[in-house]
């Protein structure tokens, strides 16, 4: 099918309008009453998802589990997310994002109340936590879709919009694990159950009170196949969006995924489990930063700016190699927080401003699956590599791919020349 088939279907969503209809309604250029309940529904799931991980994996060792357990309890949750994130964003131009959105938050809320009862009462099996992990990451499976595509919907200027809600994520991803670790230390694992069950519930409250405009929806009769199709087709006609993705799986599988293990196996032995958590923050910090600098810096090719403050990506594992006292590899976490943050808005950006609405949640499907999918299996091959290549070895190859990265990115003419949609703001 082809772009004007699809735009010429007769049904009609009443929650997912283009990505430039915000631009022309009055009011403000980000903090409009539909941005603030957007803000609001999207800030209580990041910090109900940042805290499960923590809360679950901290609770089963705490209550005598294996890692091995934790381990299977960690592949139940994100498992679902990736495989079914596809199928999410053609339910999400079929039904409309926020409808499907407020579906997952529900099964979230649930799923999350049983959790709660599994913590405070034991787990007899633990096929009954796995089916609960598993009905979460469908969850989040359905909703990250329309998670980009609302933004557009929501505010007329939107790398501002962006820009803030990449804020909101740094700070709910440092503040959730916290949160959850102390409930767990607590001995209080199911709180942090409850509390997520009631920031879910708070997110389908706020999306239930979006009033949002109309777009096309894909024709009726269409199977699901059929609307992959379509979704893959819009997503390969782009070089632009399908070049960054290829670039983006080669540096998730050798440098993003296997970091973290690796250098926590170097930092936690030399300096310690504190000093960890505390560059942790520091990267943190740096996206908050990210974040905030995007709000306002706006230039005429996003995608080139991003690629270069992506530049800042082999600081971190470099210093680990050399050496570096804690203090200065702090500062590289806070620099490569900080191009990390702005790298995320610019693409966030242009694919909510440059896809058509009506198959931007098919399109952002492909995109999560192609580069966050392959974040797991760097991570899973960190351990069999060092055992190959040494610490070193592994750590040197994730910085030479950090910059062939970056460069790469600004060598393809499609990415790099990419201009600025302008909107207001």
């Amino acid at each position: 099918m082809s772009h004007n088939d699809t735009l010429a279907a007769p049904p009609q969503s009443t929650d997912s309008p283009p990505p430039t209809a915000a631009a022309t309604s009055p009011g403000p250029a980000i903090w409009s009453r539909n941005f603030r309940h957007y803000f609001t529904a999207r800030s209580a799931g990041l910090l109900s998802w940042a805290m499960l991980p923590v809360a679950v994996a901290a609770g089963l060792l705490a209550g005598g589990y294996g890692l091995d357990t934790a381990g299977y309890a960690m592949a139940f949750l994100v498992g679902p997310f990736a495989g079914l994130v596809l199928f999410g964003g053609v339910l999400a131009d079929r039904f409309t994002a926020r409808r499907m959105m407020i579906v997952a938050d529900l099964a979230n809320l649930a799923a999350h109340v049983l959790l709660a009862l599994l913590f405070f009462y034991g787990i007899d099996h633990l096929w009954q936590l796995y089916a609960l992990l598993t009905v979460a990451g469908t969850a989040n499976a359905l909703f990250q879709p329309g998670a980009a595509s609302t933004v557009p919907l929501v505010a007329r200027d939107v790398q501002g919009a962006n820009g803030v809600l990449r804020t909101s994520e740094a700070l709910t991803g440092l503040g959730g694990p916290a949160l959850a670790g102390v409930f767990v230390g607590f001995g209080a694992t199911g709180w942090v159950m409850i509390v997520s069950a009631l920031a879910y519930g708070t997110s389908a409250v706020c999306l239930l009170a979006l009033r949002l405009a109309t777009v096309p929806a894909p024709p009726t009769g269409q199977s699901l196949w059929r609307n992959l199709a379509v979704g893959w087709q819009e997503f390969r006609s782009r070089s632009w969006l399908w070049g960054v993705i290829v670039i983006w799986m080669f540096f998730a599988v050798l440098s993003w995924g296997p970091q973290l293990s690796v250098a926590a196996g170097v930092i936690v032995p030399e300096h310690g489990a504190t000093a960890f958590g505390l560059l942790n923050a520091a990267l943190g910090a740096g996206t908050v930063v990210g974040g905030l600098l995007a709000i306002r810096y706006k230039p005429a090719r996003p995608l080139a700016a991003g690629a270069v403050a992506m530049l800042a990506y082999p600081l971190y594992p470099l210093g680990i190699v050399l050496g570096w006292p804690v203090w200065l590899l702090a500062a590289a976490q806070v620099a490569v927080g900080a191009g990390i943050g702005v790298w995320g808005v610019m693409w966030a950006t242009s694919v909510q401003t440059q896809v058509p609405g009506e198959v931007l949640n098919r399109v952002h499907a492909y995109e999560v699956a192609g580069s966050v999918g392959m974040y797991p299996i760097g991570s899973a091959l960190a351990g069999p590599a060092v055992a190959a290549f040494g610490t070193d070895g592994v750590l040197l190859v994730g910085v030479v791919v950090a910059l062939f990265t970056a460069t790469a990115l600004l060598a393809a003419r499609p990415i790099r020349t990419l201009n600025r949609v302008q909107t207001p703001g």
